[in-house]
């Protein structure tokens, strides 16, 4: 059984900064790749950060610049730091994983969210 739990959401002023974590917990072989997605009232979720072994990390182009995605592996975490937030930031903020279980082959994986709200 494999668990992603997000953490760091809440409300922020527009400027402000937010961190969020999420921890993959389990019988986990190997993580190719860990990533956040938003998904906002009315809208589809996006991508906002994901890294990936082997290659360079990937961004929304909105956020490029504010955003920062990075990865403990030792941990099986990745962060999401933001900053200059904005209130069109504002969503559900979810973590993804793509990794492999003992036994089993690559699969995604998803936390259950976490809110984020950027408001004065």
């Amino acid at each position: 059984q494999v668990q992603l739990v997000e953490s760091g959401g809440g409300l922020v002023q527009p400027g402000g900064s937010l961190r969020l974590s999420c921890a993959a917990s389990g019988s986990i072989l190997s993580i190719n790749a860990m990533g956040w997605y938003r998904q906002a009232p009315g809208k589809e979720r996006e991508l906002v950060a994901a890294i990936t072994s082997g290659r360079p990390t990937n961004y929304a182009d909105s956020v490029k610049g504010r955003f920062t995605i990075s990865r403990d592996n030792a941990k099986n975490t990745a962060y999401l730091q933001m900053n200059s937030l904005k209130p069109e930031d504002t969503a559900v903020y979810y973590c993804n994983a793509r990794l492999a279980q003992y036994g089993r082959g690559y699969g995604d994986y998803w936390g259950q969210g976490t809110q984020v709200t950027v408001s004065s």
